[in-house]
């Protein structure tokens, strides 16, 4: 069995109603566009499905971080690309990474940090991750160098573009 890709990837286009009058990529939706890339990406990569867990399982992910640095805007009609990735995961929550890039991936735009919270959803309690999950996060987990905090992170990438 060949290893799961542990950086996903895929591009959008920056949306003329997601931009503020500058014609830059509005700060509140580079998380939404963030979140969509990732949640598309598990789904075309792992055939993992959120919508489909919580329906059959009453179990999913509620957001109690985020981290977010604006670096570069995100432009009206630009093609972005954004690559994310999980690097961390306890028994009850996820850390992950996405890196919003111009299409060429020489601009770093965005960096942010999301930690999500597995809850089960009929109690809205925290919940702990089911063993078939763990296994999985370990297939996918790409942690970074040990102790790198965010703003570590942010100045490594930047020095990339």
């Amino acid at each position: 069995m060949n290893p799961l890709k542990k950086t996903l990837a895929s591009k959008m286009k920056v949306r003329f109603h997601d931009c503020d009058p500058f014609n830059h990529l509005n700060n509140s939706r580079y998380i939404d566009y963030m979140l969509t890339a990732r949640g598309d990406q598990l789904l075309e990569n792992y055939d993992f499905d959120i919508y489909r867990i919580a329906r059959e399982q009453s179990v999913g992910w509620v957001s109690a971080q985020t981290q977010i640095s604006y670096l570069s805007p995100a432009l009206l009609a630009e093609e972005i690309l954004i690559q994310t990735q999980l690097i961390a995961y306890s028994g009850s929550s996820l850390l992950f990474e996405a890196v919003m890039w111009n299409s060429g991936q020489t601009v770093v735009k965005s960096v942010l940090w999301g930690r999500l919270v597995h809850v089960h959803l009929q109690t809205q309690k925290s919940h702990q991750h089911s063993e078939p999950l763990l296994q999985f996060f370990e297939q996918v987990v790409n942690p970074l160098a040990p102790a790198m905090g965010f703003e570590e992170r942010v100045k490594t990438l930047r020095k990339t573009s």
